[in-house]
């Protein structure tokens, strides 16, 4: 009997261990699920793009691929969830009809986008071009994707630009957050904009409340008002692989009452998800290129258990769906017509011809190094001015990019005025016509040397702040000390020729109008340790940037991506194209990296900052040694004492 008992509780035992750890069956007639499907960062990245993958030329992305993607899961399950999460626009050449059209929301109604939020790039044309671009989409008719935004707010002092903003989202129908129900499951959905994607977002004018806090608000909401089963958060907020400023991944463990977090803005691929308690983070990564598809259970606590989750490739295996391919022909015809035009060119037109890969924009910017597509960029800059200007050019020394604005980059083959805008496309200027345009300002030697350090000890710690540059030549030793890296700045000529800077001369530095503006907060970006302040001719700090662009002779703006496009059509031509010379194929000295690691190269030449941190650090150490000494000395009096 005793035997028989002792059988039972092992078996009951071995039964409960086994069942813990095995995944909850659902009964086919009670099962609730749902399939989710998700972008984010399509970046009016509307026609197919070629990328290096394995070593070999790829077409990626393109919505017409996206559409027969998207059809194939539909077929699968009619009643799944399609959504984005932020930075639909901004990328292409696309983006120049963005405040006349608005291709980005009514292509995305187009291919039954349920809810999408804002990026910051919706907010690169002002609250203006926003506000045109959510009239422009009312009023085509169209079907349209419900915007959510649960943290944004307009300050009271608003002006006629930003009630216009307001009075367009009223109408287009922003809100919070939305319910819809699939599949008999009541879903509630709201969109986020995060704080690194507010600081990218300068020109917004709105304003964007903690998103952790936001959340918890919105989610009370929707599970104790609206009764929903799932909460899913569009947050354009992003993942890091330094966990404390990965905001999704902060989000998730503060706001736990969320279950799913679509996350955009940093165009990470998560192939597979972040899982932090019951909340699901997703990422397809960028341009489309990717289709995300989640499928969540209904589990009998009433929470939901991820059952599979898959990164859907986009490419050329997927034939193109004819109906978005003419509809994004369509406004292919627009761009032509409504901004091309101007600059004399046509969508698919033959700028260059390059006999050589550049680096991948998905590797730009991941090392601190010098780059020949950056390279190509800052002497492009200093030949469109020189071409501006004519006879009255005046010598501009430096140019600079900084990675951030860099968008695209360019593979073997034919060079298209399409290309050439994806590499530079960010922004707008006074004119109103999209392109930041260049502009140039006048810094000492001094700040010459400085934007070495900036880039050598503030790039490590935000990478979106490395810069490229033409006419200058650093070296830096990422070994010493932070804001003393650099050993070494000298001005250089395209040749590689090298020159001293003085200190106190002004020299005359081009960027863009939002570089430019960058610039100025260097001393908040480095504690104030360091400093930047762009001047005029005279030496005058600079209060209104755009008083200082650079126009051509027919007195338009000179665009960031149109000195790229002029600059390529300047080379030597071999078959009636211009080839991108060998030059570009190499860098060339501009951004030398030290690593050696021996005590004089880390501690040898120090700057002021460095002789104070090295002198406190040995005010201290003999501060230390001679408590040391006080404190045995007393030791020893007191036992002398004692005996």
């Amino acid at each position: 009997m005793k035997k028989l008992f002792k059988l039972l509780v092992f078996l009951f035992l071995l039964s409960f261990m086994l069942t813990a750890n095995t995944p909850t069956l659902y009964s086919a007639e009670n099962d609730k699920s749902i399939t989710i499907l998700f972008t984010h960062d399509l970046h009016d990245h509307f026609y197919p793009f070629d990328i290096q993958q394995g070593g070999q030329i790829t077409s990626v992305g393109g919505f017409a691929r996206l559409a027969t993607a998207i059809k194939g899961e539909r077929a699968k399950d009619p009643n799944l969830l399609l959504v984005d999460a932020g930075d639909f626009s901004m990328g292409s050449l696309f983006q120049t009809i963005f405040a006349q059209e608005a291709p980005q929301l009514r292509i995305l109604g187009q291919l039954g986008y349920v809810a999408t939020t804002f990026g910051n790039h919706e907010f690169d044309f002002r609250p203006g071009g926003l506000a045109q671009s959510l009239i422009a989409a009312k009023n085509s008719g169209d079907p349209l994707p419900q915007i959510l935004s649960a943290n944004l707010s307009f300050p009271t002092d608003s002006d006629s630009e930003l009630n216009l903003l307001k009075a367009a989202m009223d109408d287009y129908g922003v809100k919070d957050y939305s319910v819809t129900t699939l599949n008999d499951i009541k879903i509630g959905i709201f969109g986020l904009t995060g704080k690194d994607a507010a600081d990218d977002a300068p020109m917004a004018g709105v304003e964007f409340s903690d998103i952790v806090e936001s959340a918890k608000r919105t989610a009370d909401i929707l599970r104790n008002e609206e009764q929903v089963e799932l909460i899913l958060c569009l947050s354009h907020s992003g993942t890091s692989v330094k966990k404390a400023t990965s905001e999704d991944e902060i989000l998730a463990q503060k706001v736990p009452e969320i279950d799913v977090i679509i996350s955009g803005h940093t165009h990470t691929v998560l192939e597979q998800p972040i899982v932090i308690g019951n909340t699901v983070i997703g990422s397809t990564g960028e341009y489309g290129q990717n289709l995300g598809v989640m499928k969540l259970l209904q589990n009998e606590k009433g929470r939901w258990d991820l059952d599979s989750y898959n990164l859907l490739p986009i490419n050329n295996k997927l034939k193109e769906d004819p109906e978005i391919a003419k509809t994004i022909e369509g406004y292919k015809r627009l761009v032509e017509k409504e901004y091309l035009s101007q600059f004399n060119l046509e969508y698919e037109e033959v700028l260059a011809y390059s006999p050589f890969n550049f680096t991948p924009a998905a590797f730009l910017g991941k090392e601190l190094r010098e780059d020949t597509l950056g390279n190509l960029i800052g002497d492009a800059y200093l030949y469109a001015i020189q071409e501006a200007e004519g006879e009255n050019y005046e010598t501009v020394h430096v140019a600079v990019a900084p990675y951030g604005t860099i968008r695209g980059s360019f593979v073997t083959g034919n060079i298209t005025a399409s290309d050439a805008f994806n590499v530079s496309s960010l922004g707008i200027g006074p004119d109103k016509i999209p392109g930041y345009p260049l502009l140039t300002v006048y810094l000492t030697g001094k700040e010459l040397k400085t934007i070495a350090e900036v880039d050598a000890s503030v790039s490590p710690i935000m990478n979106a702040a490395q810069l490229y540059v033409a006419g200058l030549s650093y070296t830096f030793n990422p070994h010493r000390l932070i804001f003393n890296k650099v050993t070494a700045v000298k001005l250089q000529n395209f040749d590689g020729s090298q020159g001293e800077i003085d200190d106190e001369k002004l020299y005359r530095v081009a960027a863009g109008l939002f570089s430019s503006q960058m610039l100025s907060v260097v001393g908040d970006k480095s504690f104030g340790l360091l400093s930047i302040i762009p001047k005029d001719r005279e030496g005058k700090p600079i209060t209104d940037f755009e008083k200082h662009i650079v126009y051509n002779k027919d007195g338009q703006e000179v665009k960031e991506w149109f000195a790229l496009a002029q600059y390529l059509q300047s080379f030597e031509q071999k078959n009636g194209i211009p080839w991108v010379p060998l030059y570009y194929s190499e860098t060339q000295g501009r951004k030398v990296v030290d690593n050696d690691t021996g005590i004089i190269s880390i501690l040898g030449n120090p700057n002021k900052l460095a002789l104070s941190l090295y002198l406190f650090i040995f005010t201290l150490l003999i501060a230390i040694a001679l408590t040391a000494m006080l404190v045995k000395k007393r030791k020893k009096q007191k036992a002398k004492f004692n005996f």
